[in-house]
């Protein structure tokens, strides 16, 4: 009678063709293995159904007493506030955090390629980063309770908010306060990893002008890097036009912070010579009087927690797609 064994990391690499060391670097590192040897050695675990011996009897013990967390940008205020919301969720429950900052497309990718093979967590929040179907099919196999926050996707448990509303209502605000020529502020580029949500919002900051007759100006619209001179820059670029903007709409209190600053450095008064909105509402925004719209940064991460432990104790519950409400906060700069 033959006895089928488990499969082992010596089948895996023969299988792929490269060396143990290989699957070790795979398994541990992932980030620092070619794509291409990283997907040979991820086909040949799907295929064997290979678990690494340790993180099976952690698998047999059902749950490893952690939570994880991917997130871009992780030194950025509106990340940090959201990731305040999650470890204050967690502080009464028998699991740990572990936050995996995400800094390079490579990294992602060998983070959501060996999370769920190798089972060091019991669930995972993925803030604000994209997935592609093969990594949801693969979080899926593997069982990994998921929750998404930014993102929205049919198979995982979402909280998502409207990002078009939130420019409308930046709009509506401003026209109400009379402006006609408005300008929006938006963030360089950014890296293929993130999101781009300043899109949707300045679209739908455009449609509520449009709707009003007072379009925006193409030289209106600027997107700058988040430094003090290239914001500077960006506002001195506007001042100096024929008819300069009144306000201006910025996709983040990041930006918003650093164009008030220029702008009072130019001698403006603000909001009497250019009004100033931001978005996210981080706490500083309240210490500087900065008016904004807030996504409750706080309660996403703490709500991302209690889905995610819900979905731990009730693994067959439906998913979820929770759409947070937006508010803009009237404050002193608009």
């Amino acid at each position: 009678m033959s006895i089928t064994r488990e499969p082992t990391v010596y089948d895996v690499a023969k299988k792929a063709g490269v060396s143990i060391a290989t699957v070790s670097r795979v398994l541990n590192s992932p980030e620092l293995v070619k794509t291409e040897t990283r997907q040979k050695v991820l086909s040949a675990i799907d295929e064997l159904e290979f678990v690494p011996r340790a993180d099976a009897s952690a698998r047999a013990r059902k749950l490893v007493g952690r939570i994880g967390i991917l997130t871009p940008f992780f030194t950025f205020p509106s990340f940090v506030q959201r990731m305040r919301g999650v470890a204050t969720a967690l502080v009464n429950s028998p699991f740990e955090l572990v936050i995996y900052p995400v800094d390079s497309s490579n990294r992602l990718d060998g983070y959501l390629a060996m999370l769920p093979i190798t089972r060091r967590l019991d669930g995972l929040i993925l803030m604000a980063l994209p997935i592609d179907e093969s990594i949801a099919d693969r979080l899926l196999a593997s069982r990994l309770e998921t929750v998404l926050i930014e993102v929205d996707h049919p198979a995982f448990t979402c909280i998502v908010i409207d990002d078009f509303h939130g420019g409308e209502l930046a709009a509506d605000y401003l026209i109400k306060k009379g402006h006609r020529r408005a300008a929006f502020l938006g963030p360089g580029e950014l890296p293929d990893y993130s999101l781009h949500p300043e899109d949707k919002r300045l679209a739908g900051y455009r449609a509520v002008f449009d709707s009003a007759g007072f379009s925006l100006r193409d030289e209106y619209c600027r997107s700058t890097a988040l430094t003090h001179p290239d914001v500077h820059n960006a506002l001195a670029l506007w001042m100096n036009l024929p008819e300069p903007p009144t306000a201006v709409f910025t996709a983040s209190d990041d930006l918003a912070i650093r164009l008030l600053r220029a702008a009072r450095e130019h001698g403006f008064r603000v909001p009497d010579d250019l009004a100033i909105i931001g978005f996210d509402d981080i706490d500083m925004a309240e210490q500087i009087g900065l008016t904004t719209i807030s996504q409750s940064l706080d309660e996403s991460g703490r709500l991302a927690v209690e889905l995610l432990l819900d979905r731990l104790e009730f693994p067959s519950r439906p998913v979820q797609h929770i759409q947070l409400g937006l508010k803009l906060i009237e404050r002193e700069t608009a």
